[in-house]
C-alpha cells in the first residue's frame, strides 16, 4: 500500500474539505445542545477549559502529539486530510458555535436540546462520511484505532474504536466535561448513519471504491 499521500486528486480533496466543514459544524451543534459531544471533542473541550486555552488551540497541540504517534507507527494513514482536520477543525467548530449562539441562542427546553442533538448526529455523520470516504488522509486521533487494529488484528476495529472513545469519555468526565445524550449517541449511533451516507451518497459521488 502506498498510502494516502498518493491519493490526492482534486475531487477527493474538495470532498475532504467539505466533509471537515460539516464535521466541524456537527461538533458545534452538539456543543450547542449542552448534552455532550463526541468523546474526543468532549475530552478536548474539557481539558482546554482546565488549562485555560481555547478549544481550537488545544486541539492543535494535542493533534501535534498524536501526529507524532501516527508518523512513527501509521505513516501510511497520513495525507492532506490529516493536516486539514488537525489544524482547521477546531476553528471551524468554534466559528459555527459562535454563529449559532449569535443567531439562535442556546436551546432552553429539553425537547429543543434533543432535537439539536438529532441534527448534530445527521450533520456529523454526513461530514465523517465525506471526510473518511475521500481517503486522502486520516486525522491523528482516528488513526489510533486503525494502528491498534493493524497491531492487534485478532480484535475487530469496532472494539479498538470503542476503547479509544471510552478512554476519551472517561478523561472528559474526570476533567469536568459534559457527558450526556450527545456523547452516547456519538459513540454508539453514528456508525449506521455514516454507512447510510457512504452507500447512498458519498461513494456514488466518488464513483469508485475507496482504496485499501
Amino acid at each position: 500500500m502506498k498510502g494516502y499521500l498518493y491519493n490526492v486528486d482534486k475531487k477527493r480533496l474538495i470532498i475532504m474539505v467539505i466533509g471537515n466543514v460539516f464535521l466541524g459544524m456537527g461538533i458545534s451543534i452538539f456543543k450547542l445542545s449542552g448534552m455532550g459531544n463526541d468523546p474526543f471533542s468532549g475530552m478536548v473541550m474539557a481539558l482546554a477549559e482546565c488549562v485555560g486555552i481555547t478549544y481550537a488551540n488545544f486541539l492543535i497541540l494535542l493533534n501535534l502529539v498524536l501526529f507524532v504517534i501516527e508518523f512513527i507507527t501509521g505513516r501510511r494513514f497520513i495525507g492532506a486530510g490529516t493536516f486539514v482536520n488537525a489544524i482547521f477543525l477546531g476553528y471551524i467548530a468554534t466559528f459555527f458555535h459562535s454563529t449559532w449562539l449569535s443567531l439562535l441562542g442556546e436551546p432552553q427546553l429539553l425537547w429543543q436540546r434533543v432535537v439539536v442533538v438529532a441534527i448534530g448526529v445527521v450533520v456529523c455523520s454526513f461530514g465523517v462520511s465525506l471526510y473518511q470516504t475521500s481517503a486522502v488522509g486520516v486525522a491523528p486521533y482516528d488513526s489510533l484505532s486503525l494502528i491498534m487494529r493493524d497491531n492487534f488484528p485478532k480484535i475487530s476495529y469496532f472494539w479498538h474504536r470503542m476503547f479509544t472513545d471510552a478512554l476519551c469519555a472517561l478523561i472528559c468526565f474526570l476533567a469536568g466535561g459534559v457527558i450526556g445524550l450527545g456523547t452516547l449517541v456519538s459513540a454508539l449511533g453514528l456508525g449506521p448513519i455514516i454507512h447510510f451516507f457512504d452507500v447512498n451518497f458519498t461513494e456514488k459521488l466518488l464513483a469508485k471504491k475507496r482504496p485499501n
